[in-house]
């Protein structure tokens, strides 16, 4: 099925790419809630591999980090390039620019390109994708996101995304509301998600070295006193899409200088919790994916005023 794209950069006259559907002029300046202009807005383009490891393969996958969002969560862990206000790391580029830097780590071995938070630069991807196509390079394309996406914008994605990487968050409208500041995210991600399943299926497409070429990975954050909402988000992917579904259950939460005075959000997730959601998980049936170690915190802290935000 060939998808209908958005006209870059016409599509951001009256922009709707997200479910704010701010209807801003982001042509003539106008920013709507993601704060984001017409343009090509970057933290990093990096090779990364803290990835799953079908996502980042042996060579890790080049990852394209995108500026502001749309969703806004108060203990983001790429806070120094994601919040809507304040100053933040970022990088204005021109598409050849974009290009270029995308090329020049897929020939240090990269196999699969990602678009990180991307849904509020629906357009962008789109003209990223096919300038790579027109200089032949079509690597595995890698949707990143936090799942609060439009159905229209993924089908829009159809034919130029080969794997969908979405969160699923919360299935509490308040907790939605309370941490990212979008009540509808229950209804607005179950239904991205059920697209995304739509388009690809259930099964991942694996090449002989094990690194994905299509298919749906669904992840969940633990957060700290949110076991029944991880144990709701489980409970619907097993019981709404299939327990065979692809999950990667995450452990990774540490509290930002954004939440350290936030009570609840001011430590990290405790191995009782974190177990809790595990036998949850075992009493699905949900049998395929993966699962982190509770020191993994220590390891997903990106510094992105460096020039490789991962490496320390």
């Amino acid at each position: 099925m060939k998808s209908e794209v958005f006209s870059y950069p016409e599509a951001l006259r009256s922009c709707v790419c997200c479910p704010r559907e701010c209807r801003a002029n982001r042509l003539s300046g106008e920013l709507g809630y993601c704060r984001t202009g017409a343009g090509f807005q970057i933290g990093s383009i990096c090779l990364h591999q803290g990835e799953e490891p079908v996502i980042s393969g042996e060579n890790g996958i080049c990852n394209v980090f995108f500026t502001h969002c749309n969703l806004h969560c108060c203990y983001c862990q790429n806070h120094q390039i994601s919040r809507n206000d304040g100053p933040q790391i970022e990088y204005i580029l021109t598409l050849d620019e974009v290009t270029q830097r995308i090329e020049s780590l897929l020939d240090q071995g990269a196999s699969a390109l990602g678009f990180v938070s991307p849904s509020h630069v629906i357009p962008q991807v789109q003209a990223i994708i096919m300038a790579l196509q027109e200089k032949r390079q079509t690597p595995v394309t890698v949707y990143n996101t936090h799942a609060y996406d439009r159905v229209d914008s993924l089908k829009s994605l159809a034919s130029l995304i080969r794997v969908w990487l979405p969160d699923l968050k919360y299935m509490d409208s308040g907790l939605a509301q309370g941490l990212s500041g979008a009540p509808d995210y229950p209804r607005i991600a179950t239904a991205a998600i059920r697209e995304m399943v739509r388009q690809k299926g259930l099964d991942l497409k694996l090449n002989t070295r094990g690194e994905i070429q299509e298919g749906v990975i669904v992840r969940h954050l633990v957060l700290p006193g949110q076991v029944e909402n991880s144990k709701n988000v489980l409970r619907f992917l097993a019981r709404e899409i299939s327990p065979d579904i692809t999950i990667s259950l995450m452990a990774q939460y540490y509290p930002t200088p954004h939440v350290a005075g936030l009570d609840g959000l001011n430590r990290s997730v405790t191995p009782a919790e974190y177990d809790e959601v595990l036998d949850e998980m075992d009493c699905l049936g949900m049998e395929n994916g993966w699962v982190q170690d509770l020191d993994s915190k220590d390891t997903y802290q990106p510094d992105f005023a460096e020039s490789h935000p991962f490496e320390f």
